[in-house]
């Protein structure tokens, strides 16, 4: 997966989100030369799992059993069934039987889990076509607070963003809010994780009445939203990491004055040495 999104980020920076050392990444890519039997093994049944799922009868509706099942009446394989789990959560496969799944969770309360529409693809051609949204805790001084943002992959623009005690659906709905203020978003995508603020039916209903569609982030991936993990790490790494904060104040006076550095005189090298707002001006 690291891979895949070398050409977006550096391999500090995902193998940070990932979880997994720098010397880890390198001792795999180098496998990738020379694969055990294991792993050549392991490739060949994922090839033949895609095949079953590209089946038109099938058409990505098989989950694991299912496929567990089609091997050993097609190839007469008996192959664990936390095999095959583990090779298609590894590689992305999963049945797509609707677009969205309603399910129940505590006292009866649905929820709701989109598609990863996005689908690593961070990038888009105008402005307000495609938004990543996250939250990140802050400590200091004993105490923790919340930030929620929005990204514009156009431009890596920070849209709107919001700073709470506490980390609920209201958080999440006042930075949609705010960053609807600001710009036109009917068709718009914006992805995000499987936070349960994210999947609340009343955050689907305020996309909808919006016009936006609503995208996520496979469970337990952080790199299907690894934009937002990389301005969060950024933004810790270049602001809140650096100074002592004693009060809420201190915190949101500092994270107001980094987004506004960011936006507007924070260069990038994917942007041309542009700002996000240099960008989107010269583009316009």
């Amino acid at each position: 997966m690291i891979h895949e999104l070398t050409d977006h980020f550096t391999i500090i920076t995902l193998c940070k989100i990932a979880g997994v050392s720098k010397s880890g990444y390198y001792k795999w890519l180098k496998r990738q030369d020379n694969p055990t039997d294991k792993e050549l093994d392991d490739q060949s049944i994922v090839t033949k799992i895609i095949k079953c799922q590209q089946d038109p009868d099938i058409n990505w509706s098989y989950g694991y059993p299912r496929v567990q099942t089609w091997l050993k009446k097609t190839y007469g394989l008996k192959v664990n069934h936390k095999r095959i789990y583990r090779l298609m959560k590894a590689n992305g496969i999963q049945a797509k039987i609707r677009e969205k799944k309603w399910k129940h969770f505590g006292r009866k309360e649905k929820y709701v889990v989109s598609e990863n529409d996005l689908n690593r693809e961070f990038s888009a051609t105008r402005p307000n076509e495609k938004w990543v949204t996250d939250i990140t805790y802050l400590l200091f001084n004993g105490k923790k607070h919340y930030l929620s943002a929005i990204l514009d992959l156009y431009n890596n623009e920070i849209i709107s963003y919001k700073i709470s005690e506490r980390n609920d659906l209201k958080l999440v709905a006042d930075t949609v809010k705010e960053a609807i203020k600001k710009r036109e978003v009917k068709g718009l995508l914006l992805h995000s994780d499987q936070g349960f603020q994210y999947t609340s039916i009343r955050y689907n209903k305020l996309l909808k009445r919006c016009n936006m569609k609503q995208s996520m982030s496979r469970k337990g991936n952080c790199l299907d939203n690894a934009c937002m993990e990389s301005f969060f790490s950024h933004f810790k790494a270049e602001c809140f990491y650096r100074y002592q904060f004693d009060s809420s104040n201190e915190v949101k006076e500092a994270v107001k004055n980094y987004m506004k550095f960011y936006n507007h005189k924070r260069f990038q090298k994917k942007l041309n040495n542009l700002s996000p707002t240099e960008y989107r001006a010269k583009a316009a």
